[in-house]
């Protein structure tokens, strides 16, 4: 190993238990001698790997070492890393990795290059069957970006760069005038980070993460039974709802800071790891964005690859409306529904405040595929507003206020949904934390 008091080793050790880290291939080095490289060898090649324990949870960990050729990835450094995969690979353990690299190693020239590819190739080979959780600690450039963007589970630490290309190489633009590498560019622009702060709030939220994985269901230690509280200010915020309905009322939300209107993120239910996607009003406005649609798409895919079950909290009445959304927001809402559609997990939809037409169709309902739909006697269901509906209806000197409370009363109401078989059973707010849990139990 380099230098024990590096900021690679550092970083491993905030992540993993005390004294569980066991360092491996800690003497290996370059091979190459071109432009007088053996002179600047060191051991570890510039990134550390080995195992530990994150609570328990078996782990297999790279962290690149800029401290050593500044971190950039060569033949031998590579190897290391791929090695890593292999063994958690073999067990079926996550792989977690620190990123902190200056590119290629130039003196390795396409030696290098093809080393890159090979980890890459890697990281998209098992995605899907072993768990990758990504964070950028330091830079993290050009086609190495590809890493943190493949990784189920990606964090970045303020102060760290990802990019493909730096700010200041991107016309009309400087990082003085919008920082694109940033990890708040990232996390609230790009959408590609799931958490982002300092190396402590950031190695938190990867154990938190870690401990949502799953592995063998774990006895809750919250009672199955126990009243859910407050719902009902709650409706407009499916991660307000999901905080109310999860284990120890603990939600991990992932891109949170990304097209808020959808919120994607882990839960606990009677101690089974559950996937959480919903609906957020912004700005009074509950609908569907294509980026919104996008992040749920991927969101989904992620559960269904790990087998994780699903549970829509849908309140969702209309699509964003502007120019932009025209180009986008049709195959974003295809994407999204072709993966509610292909996921073979448990799927239950939780309609809240309010679903009508076709965006609340979008929203996992029961003819996308959803195994079970529930919903409170409070909640608005149909093809449009009561309001809405009554100025169609009405023709000239017809009461529009006497057609929108016969409309209300007929065709938007759950009950009613519930009679036509779209909706499998009203329940009251306190009781729909039980009766998820019931739901998703039928299938284990």
């Amino acid at each position: 190993m380099g230098n024990d008091l590096s900021q690679a080793q550092a970083r491993i050790n905030a992540l993993l238990d005390d004294n569980s880290f066991v360092e491996l291939q800690s003497l290996v080095t370059s091979r190459n001698t071109d432009f007088n490289l053996d002179a600047k060898k060191e051991p570890s090649d510039g990134v550390i790997i080995g195992h530990g324990l994150v609570d328990g949870t078996l782990v297999f960990v790279f962290s690149q070492n800029a401290d050593v050729l500044g971190g950039t990835i060569g033949e031998m450094h590579a190897k290391k890393i791929l090695s890593v995969y292999d063994m958690a690979l073999k067990v079926g353990a996550p792989v977690i990795g620190f990123i902190d690299c200056g590119g290629v190693r130039l003196q390795e020239s396409f030696d290098a290059l093809e080393a890159l590819g090979s980890v890459i190739e890697r990281a998209a080979d098992v995605k899907g069957v072993i768990p990758q959780l990504i964070c950028v600690a330091g830079n993290c450039g050009g086609g190495l970006s590809v890493l943190p963007a493949l990784a189920d589970f990606t964090f970045m630490v303020d102060g760290a760069k990802l990019f493909i290309n730096s700010p200041d190489t991107i016309s009309g633009n400087s990082s003085d005038k919008c920082d694109t590498s940033s990890a708040a560019f990232q996390f609230e622009e790009a959408g590609t980070v799931d958490m982002h702060g300092s190396l402590a709030e950031v190695v938190s939220s990867m154990r938190q993460v870690i401990s949502m994985i799953p592995n063998d269901i774990v006895e809750a230690s919250d009672d199955l039974n126990r009243a859910a509280e407050g719902l009902e200010s709650k409706l407009t915020d499916a991660a307000a709802v999901a905080t109310e309905l999860a284990d120890n009322r603990q939600f991990v939300e992932l891109k949170a800071g990304f097209a808020k209107e959808m919120v994607t993120g882990l839960i606990k239910l009677d101690g089974v790891t559950i996937g959480v996607v919903g609906n957020r009003e912004v700005d009074g406005e509950a609908v569907l964005s294509a980026a919104g649609c996008e992040k749920a798409a991927d969101f989904v895919d992620l559960c269904d690859m790990y087998e994780i079950p699903v549970l829509s909290i849908t309140n969702v009445a209309a699509f964003k409306s502007c120019t932009c959304q025209e180009k986008r927001l049709p195959r974003a809402l295809s994407q999204m529904t072709q993966r509610f559609v292909d996921a073979s997990v448990p799927k239950i939809n939780l309609i809240t405040k309010q679903g009508y037409g076709t965006p609340y169709v979008l929203m996992n309902s029961k003819s996308l595929g959803a195994d079970l739909v529930y919903a409170f006697d409070s909640t608005s269901v149909g093809a449009m507003e009561a309001s809405k509906a009554a100025k169609i209806l009405a023709d000239n000197g017809t009461d529009a206020a006497a057609i929108e409370k016969d409309y209300a009363e007929l065709q938007d109401s759950a009950l009613t949904a519930a009679a036509h078989g779209h909706i499998d059973r009203i329940v009251s707010m306190a009781d729909a934390r039980k009766y998820i849990i019931a739901g998703f139990e039928m299938f284990f």
